[in-house]
């Protein structure tokens, strides 16, 4: 085992066979400081980042997700508006995805700030978005019909997979190639219309909004074939469904909303039996045995506002816990020594005797320092063995 590469070593883990360590990610939320992060941390370049952070997996991207990530990279969106993949309008600050989604330049993590179909479109807007976005739905005033006029973006345009081809050629062997799978199904059309809209559309006009959702899951149908075509190992899913307390609608209509979508936006990898790793923040404990009834593998990022003892208990035999280390409270504003009992607990309880991806709950924000990120990469290479009884 003394010669596994980083993929192996996270699909062993995935697969419940040993290891010699317990594999770790951390990430930034903001892709644009990775030189300033580098040259903080002493290291020669951002090309030694990941290898100094202990980091296993590569999220690769479609230029349909990049603006999500890169956002603050001016030069990389108008790049990709050329190819017509998104619609920068700088001076408002704002980048507009394939899909119509607004987001906000500037920011430290994600911020969807426009919403395509909620008739609240100025003019301006308009004129920057990417040419997929149908426009007449922009001023719309009935939910239903915009729901109806309205499309995907066109998965098959020329260029969209060229990241995804290239990290996977350059990268996969050494590192895991996982294909970002965020803003996916239920997300995506919250992101469509805005979150205090889409709760109300759900029982006011469920009709509009299964008709959204399935064009949608049409699309990540589509996707989950191209990446099982592709040869990747391991596949991602992004749909934010809890909240700090619970979930954030019911288990009812979790099943009549989203569940279906997702079996069959998984169906693909499920039969090339390919591990499903999925992105949620908040508690969604009361979610988890449906998921894993569809397949699902990996949970990530595990947030603490579940409890990791009773997860461990009631999960561990079925699913690999992926983050969990506070990222709120401590983390920004603790001290190092508070960052290392922090991590050296959480570690503890999800990675006792493997199935843990060890890495924090959430992805690092600016205002966590420097310091305390040394202090929990220190703390992971200490203990990532250790849980093992190595």
């Amino acid at each position: 085992m003394s010669t596994m590469t980083k993929e192996e070593r996270v699909l062993r883990v995935i697969q419940g066979k040993d290891v010699d360590y317990l594999p770790s990610q951390i990430t930034f939320s903001d892709r644009t400081r990775d030189k300033e992060i580098a040259s903080a941390l002493g290291l020669a370049g951002p090309h030694e980042l990941d290898a100094y952070l202990e980091n296993h997996i590569c999220i690769t991207l479609s230029y349909h997700d990049k603006p999500l990530f890169y956002r603050n990279d001016r030069a990389e969106m108008a790049r990709l508006a050329k190819m017509g993949f998104c619609g920068p309008h700088f001076e408002k600050n704002v980048v507009f995805d394939a899909w119509g989604m607004g987001i906000q330049v500037g920011s430290d993590g994600f911020f969807s700030c426009f919403h395509p179909l909620q008739n609240q479109t100025p003019p301006d807007y308009a004129d920057h978005m990417p040419p997929d976005m149908v426009r007449e739905c922009l001023f719309e005033a009935d939910i239903n019909v915009a729901a109806e006029k309205y499309r995907a973006p066109d998965i098959t345009r020329p260029h969209i997979w060229d990241d995804m081809e290239r990290d996977l050629a350059q990268h996969s062997g050494e590192y895991l190639v996982m294909p970002s799978g965020y803003f996916a199904i239920y997300e995506r059309v919250m992101a469509l219309m805005g979150f205090e809209e889409y709760m109300m559309n759900m029982a006011l006009e469920p009709k509009a909004v299964h008709l959204l959702l399935d064009k949608v899951t049409e699309y990540r149908i589509e996707y989950a074939k191209k990446v099982v075509e592709m040869g990747f190992k391991m596949a991602h899913h992004g749909d934010d469904l809890g909240m700090q307390t619970g979930t954030v609608f019911s288990r009812e209509m979790f099943r009549e909303f989203v569940l279906p979508r997702l079996k069959a936006a998984w169906e693909p990898y499920n039969k090339a039996g390919i591990p499903i790793a999925m992105h949620s923040c908040g508690n969604l404990t009361d979610f988890i045995p449906d998921l894993l009834e569809i397949g699902l593998r990996v949970l990530e990022p595990v947030q603490p506002v579940m409890d990791l003892k009773y997860l461990k208990r009631e999960f561990g035999k079925h699913l690999v816990f992926w983050g969990g280390i506070e990222t709120q409270n401590i983390l920004p504003f603790g001290t190092p020594e508070q960052v290392k009992k922090l991590a050296r607990d959480t570690i503890r309880t999800l990675g006792e005797g493997g199935g843990h991806i060890i890495a924090p709950s959430q992805e690092v924000m600016n205002d966590v320092p420097i310091a305390n990120v040394k202090a929990l990469v220190e703390t992971i290479v200490e203990e990532r063995k250790t849980v093992l009884g190595a």
